[in-house]
């Protein structure tokens, strides 16, 4: 379904494979995307994540990236990288394409409230639990500070680090962000912009495409194997906002306008 209403909002997940650097053309393209949206009347609020700048930073340092099922383990180094790459670099290298698009963007990094996910069984991680570090699980957001940039005029631009409340700080994949802030929200839309173009049947063939998925069929694509590694969390995730109350969730590499005024023309559209 394509967004309706006087003013649909639309939450934007930026992923750090397709935000790139400051002066990144595709970054560029994604900003003029957003222009679109923002013009044709939507409340906009990007969330973006940084996993390649992540993994570049840490192996600088000489960490060894540790991934479980497309998820990412945090310790207390890696969540000092995450600190420097998502509520800095991409953050800051992001805003300033928007705000050269001709936006006005507001770089946040303290509107999700969360504590540390427990160990737990995950899809891709084999039959025992995953400690994953300093990981977050989402609780909520300071929706008040958020609808109060947004009334100013302003665009949200939100990191994927939560608060703990109690000093500490997590890392939180940017599609649970997504997911959950579109949920809390309601959301008309929620846009995934990924390095792939959709859901695919064969990742080595975008003619693969899905252009449209129920909740029940992704979850057979994930049983069945024709969904693996990365695209596993981000569909079982789209599930859990689409519970919450998001109405459509958009997966494509670009072209987020046509996303979501042409449902299934580009990317794939989940639906309940």
């Amino acid at each position: 379904m394509a967004v309706a209403g006087a003013h649909p909002t639309v939450v934007v997940k930026l992923g750090g494979e397709v935000v790139g650097g400051a002066q990144s053309t595709k970054a560029a393209e994604l900003a003029r995307d957003v222009v679109a949206l923002v013009e044709a009347g939507s409340r906009v609020i990007v969330t973006h994540g940084g996993g390649p700048q992540a993994t570049a930073l840490s192996k600088k340092l000489g960490l060894e990236p540790r991934m479980v099922g497309g998820r990412r383990i945090t310790d207390a180094a890696t969540l000092d990288v995450m600190k420097m790459v998502i509520a800095g670099q991409v953050n800051v290298d992001l805003c300033s394409q928007l705000r050269a698009a001709g936006l006005r963007p507001a770089g946040l990094h303290d509107i999700v409230r969360a504590h540390k996910r427990p160990p737990r069984v995950v899809s891709g991680g084999g039959p025992d639990p995953i400690d994953f570090g300093h990981v977050g699980d989402v609780d909520d957001f300071d929706l008040p500070l958020l609808n109060a940039v947004l009334d100013g005029g302003w665009l949200p631009v939100v990191a994927c680090l939560g608060n703990g409340g109690d000093g500490a700080v997590y890392n939180i994949n940017a599609d649970v962000v997504a997911n959950q802030l579109a949920g809390a929200l309601r959301a008309d839309a929620l846009v995934l912009v990924t390095g792939a173009p959709g859901v695919l049947r064969d990742i080595a063939d975008p003619a693969s495409r899905i252009p449209r998925l129920t909740v029940d069929e992704g979850k057979r694509a994930i049983a069945d194997g024709v969904v693996s590694g990365g695209m596993i969390p981000k569909l079982e995730e789209s599930f859990a906002a689409l519970a919450l109350g998001a109405r459509a969730i958009y997966i494509v590499a670009g072209d987020v306008a046509r996303a979501v005024r042409e449902p299934g023309a580009v990317g794939t559209v989940l639906v309940p």
